[in-house]
């Protein structure tokens, strides 16, 4: 696996792969890499004869009072992890090679109505910064196709509605979350649980289940949003979320459409998300 830093160095071994007709495949992270980015590699191997990986700590997507200054920068580890599952390509860039200039008056992309709900509303401008950086590496890289985990499903949707809107010839392909035995999704944040919030973490994903087949029996939605909060304060949590929504557009969930229940809660340090579908 090659590692390079700068755009000029990432467009030219594009460049060679685009003459040699080779379908590019493209996992965006943020590093400090589990079971979970691993999974998406693959699962871009599997559909592209070339994967590039992306590690880079997006201060855009971080509120002032967020851990960008901490969060882990573990590149040798997730250079090794990327190369053991078939990534031929690691961009690292820096923040200077990836926001020249005055960030300060960076052009940015904005999706609305996706955006503002459920995370957005906890995290202003977080998918701002998400669709900006995703929308430079995807100028960036150019590929074929790109895939994301299902784990953050908001960020996902964001990114779809972003490429039909703006016209981007790159597939999207969502990958199903990868969980601990115990239904706890995989996540760079659970290494900020102690041991004893550990135990406890399995019950959003036990939650969002229960949530689910009350559903499916014919409670009332809003009565079970609410059972479910309480279930999560019960057990430790201090949720800011846990709500049933349209698995398309995160609106009002209507008759005979898909549907999705999503919930963020934090536990201790950690604030942790999920959602499974109903």
């Amino acid at each position: 696996m090659i590692t390079v830093h700068t755009v000029a160095e990432l467009r030219a071994l594009i460049a060679d792969w685009r003459s040699e007709g080779r379908r590019i495949g493209f996992v965006p992270t943020m590093g400090n890499l589990h079971a979970g980015h691993a999974q998406l590699v693959r699962r871009a191997r599997e559909h592209a004869e070339r994967v590039v990986a992306s590690v880079f700590v997006n201060p855009l997507q971080f509120a002032p009072d967020e851990d960008f200054e901490h969060y882990p920068r573990t590149l040798p580890a997730d250079a090794a992890t990327l190369a053991a599952h078939g990534a031929d390509l690691l961009f690292a860039p820096g923040v200077a090679e990836m926001y020249p200039g005055d960030r300060a008056h960076h052009a940015a992309v904005t999706v609305p109505g996706l955006s503002d709900v459920l995370c957005g509303a906890f995290r202003p401008g977080h998918f701002a910064g998400v669709a900006t950086v995703v929308a430079k590496l995807f100028g960036q890289v150019q590929p074929d196709l790109a895939v994301f985990g299902e784990k953050d499903f908001q960020q996902l949707l964001v990114i779809r509605r972003m490429v039909r809107d703006l016209a981007l010839p790159i597939e999207v392909i969502g990958e199903p979350t990868v969980r601990e035995a115990d239904g706890l999704a995989l996540s760079s944040r659970n290494q900020y649980l102690t041991v004893e919030q550990r135990q406890v973490a399995a019950t959003l994903f036990a939650t969002l289940s229960w949530a689910g087949e009350q559903l499916q029996a014919g409670r009332e939605l809003m009565e079970v949003e609410g059972s479910a909060v309480a279930r999560l304060e019960d057990a430790g949590f201090k949720p800011d979320y846990c709500q049933v929504r349209d698995a398309e557009t995160l609106g009002q969930p209507a008759p005979g459409r898909a549907r999705r229940v999503l919930a963020a809660a934090w536990l201790g340090k950690a604030r942790l998300i999920d959602n499974l579908p109903v």
